[in-house]
């Protein structure tokens, strides 16, 4: 057997947990989807219309989404303090609890029993396959900022400790270090 063709039937029976199990809590794929990048999203990437890109919908399908996770409490937005005429949207606590009873669960738990080499591995072969797919057809996709090429870092040295301060070249604004593995929407990989 074609062994793409057989990773790619797997896939698909991934994806059926991914998309179809949600179902069964009351949450449509889309709206998982978005709750789940949510909850992972970085400042930048809390806005309607980063969610819309990282689903792959329009802004008006985002929007709906939006509305479901705010009727049922998982989602809150306000009024950006920077801009009043922006968006944006967090993950609540009720929707922070529900989250814990989320189907990818049982994936995130398959692949924690593997060793540390082989999680790598898996990981950098599916961010190869995306890239490869994404350079195909002239898109970018949503990863997190350690690896974007907009992450500044400035490395200073006081007292004998290194301390690592980082910034967005793109939206020129500060990075705290813990926001460095959070995903961002506006993410450009390295060249190589």
């Amino acid at each position: 057997m074609n062994l793409a063709r057989e990773s790619i039937e797997l896939l698909e029976q991934v994806a059926r947990i991914l998309w179809f199990e949600g179902a069964k809590l009351g949450l449509r794929d889309r709206e998982w989807m978005a709750l789940r990048f949510l909850s992972r999203a970085n400042r930048f990437s809390r806005t309607p219309s980063a969610l819309a890109s990282y689903v792959g919908t329009t802004r008006g399908t985002a929007s709906f989404i939006i509305g479901e996770l705010e009727r049922l409490g998982y989602l809150e937005r306000k009024r950006s303090a920077t801009d009043k005429r922006s968006v944006m949207l967090s993950v609540t606590q009720q929707g922070k609890k529900f989250l814990l009873r989320d189907p990818v669960g049982v994936l995130l738990e398959a692949i924690d029993v593997l060793d540390d080499e082989a999680r790598i591995r898996f990981r950098d072969t599916l961010r190869h396959v995306l890239d490869q797919a994404d350079a195909a057809e002239q898109r970018h996709h949503t990863d997190v900022c350690r690896r974007c090429i907009f992450l500044r870092e400035d490395r200073t040295a006081t007292d004998g400790r290194t301390n690592g301060e980082f910034s967005c070249r793109l939206f020129r604004a500060p990075i705290a270090e813990a926001e460095v593995d959070l995903l961002c929407t506006s993410f450009e990989h390295h060249r190589q």
